[in-house]
């Protein structure tokens, strides 16, 4: 089967028969809806031929007045992101098994995932506009029921920036509607569109805002630390493992080919902010005791070295994106997770808190540390590969290369310190007295840990599966924007 609206039709099923299940039951279907979802994304990955061609191409027509087509189709950019996608979230789905969810909840991460494929398979910008609203609304009910303390407001916060970058995206994509002359928004058009100067600046700034605020790049990131630590867990599996991604290919598939004169004149500004975000972040994350915001500030700190590779527009720095979007999203949901068991098990989430679990909890201990490791960028691990790459992009960057390396590559200085700060804090050290009667993962909690640990290393031990995915359609896209 080859067919992409099936991929878009299922997740929206999903959430339709999940909102009329209120029993606890409801995690059963919505685990197996997911894993339906991800049998059907294999036989698009095992067809996928690794060449700079669009591939399961369909069209149309949406909105016959207005010309507006619904078109959809995966290159060796997207694969990777679909891949990502409907593989973790039966990942999130497990992990929530502990909090005896009803329907609705797991109705909302389906319907997400719809808005979240449609984004990434999208090949004209109005569908692209669609699922890009339609992945943020769940997202902020999620985070609003069932998050924490003060999260009306952060939810409002994070929800208005989103917003605004949206808006300012809206009104470029309008304008460049009414340039195409045949009223046409697929992309292959409005890349070939030839814009002014004046033109490719505004439209520049205005999709860089929307897709700097989504991974956040700073100065945009205020939103995110906040939001992270307030979502219940499976809300900032979702926000930090996939939902950020849309950023970060938003730069790939929409602004690189679309004004790359602007894209040209700006990318020392975006590389500076991207490693400013590293530095920063990465500080940050090594004074924070609460140990989802300090995964929040690393996230940062990773996803900024990401959109620092985008911008070295070298082929090393996009492959190396391309593949470290999908480390962070496997890394970051087993941090996200084993944080999780950690507060259930002890009620805490404060490194001062804790110490000592190793002792009681050896099989956590163990993939936690295989996971770190991963996040880390330890070599045989998934991090190293994509970070290597990374870094070796940025170097060959003109000019400042070297300095923009070097700044870069302080994440991975500062990552290992506050990272084994983490495992020292919760895992070794003195026992504290609250953990006396507690028990060691078993169950889904061990399996989800397992299947974790095993990609963290099968990644960083065989890369080449995922490098020869993108490889084709990277240096398409260099060729297009060059």
């Amino acid at each position: 089967m080859d067919n992409l609206f099936i991929l878009l039709l299922l997740p929206v099923i999903s959430a339709i028969v999940l909102a009329f299940i209120k029993k606890p039951s409801a995690k059963w279907a919505a685990l197996v809806l997911s894993l339906l979802q991800l049998g059907l994304t294999i036989p698009f990955i095992c067809n996928f031929v690794p060449d700079a061609s669009m591939q399961f191409s369909q069209s149309f027509s949406w909105i016959e007045s207005l010309g507006i087509r619904f078109q959809v189709g995966i290159d060796g950019i997207s694969l990777p992101m679909l891949i990502l996608t409907n593989g973790l979230i039966p990942c999130i789905i497990l992990a929530s098994f502990a909090h005896q969810q009803k329907g609705n909840f797991y109705a909302l991460i389906s319907f997400m995932q719809a808005g979240l494929v449609l984004v990434f398979i999208s090949l004209d910008a109005f569908s692209f506009y669609v699922g890009w609203e339609a992945a943020l609304i769940p997202i902020y009910f999620i985070c609003a029921l069932w998050g924490e303390g003060d999260r009306i407001r952060v939810n409002l916060k994070f929800f208005a920036y989103t917003f605004f970058g949206s808006l300012l995206m809206l009104i470029a994509i309008i304008y460049l509607y009414q340039q195409t002359g045949t009223k046409d928004l697929s992309w292959s058009t409005l890349t070939s569109l030839s814009l002014n100067d004046a033109s490719q600046r505004w439209i520049f700034w205005a999709f860089f805002a929307a897709f700097a605020i989504k991974v956040p790049l700073f100065p945009f990131h205020t939103w995110q630390p906040d939001t992270y630590t307030n979502a219940p867990a499976a809300g900032t599996m979702l926000l930090s493992g996939i939902m950020l991604k849309m950023g970060l290919y938003g730069f790939l598939r929409w602004l690189l080919p679309l004004v790359p004169q602007a894209v040209e004149s700006y990318a020392t500004v975006a590389m500076i902010l991207s490693l400013i975000g590293v530095v920063y972040g990465s500080i940050i994350a090594f004074k924070m005791d609460d140990a989802k915001r300090l995964i929040a500030y690393s996230s940062i700190a990773h996803v900024g070295l990401i959109s620092a590779g985008i911008f070295s527009f070298s082929q090393e720095g996009l492959q190396g994106a391309i593949i470290q979007m999908v480390n962070h999203g496997i890394s970051v949901v087993g941090l996200f997770f084993i944080i999780d068991i950690i507060q259930q098990r002890t009620g805490t989430r404060s490194l001062k808190e804790l110490g000592g679990l190793a002792a009681k909890m050896p099989a956590l201990a163990i993939t936690f540390l295989i996971i770190l490791m991963g996040a880390i960028g330890l070599p045989l691990t998934n991090g190293f590969i994509g970070e290597f790459l990374l870094l070796k992009g940025i170097f060959s960057t003109a000019d400042y290369g070297v300095w923009y390396a070097i700044a870069g590559g302080t994440t991975l200085i500062f990552g290992a310190v506050y990272m084994l700060r983490f495992y020292q804090k919760t895992m070794l050290g003195q026992s504290v007295s609250s953990i006396a009667n507690i028990s060691d993962i078993k169950g889904f909690e061990l399996l989800l840990l397992i299947i974790i640990s095993l990609f963290v290393l099968l990644i960083g031990i065989l890369p080449n599966g995922l490098l020869h995915l993108s490889e084709a359609s990277v240096t398409q896209l260099l060729q297009q924007i060059k």
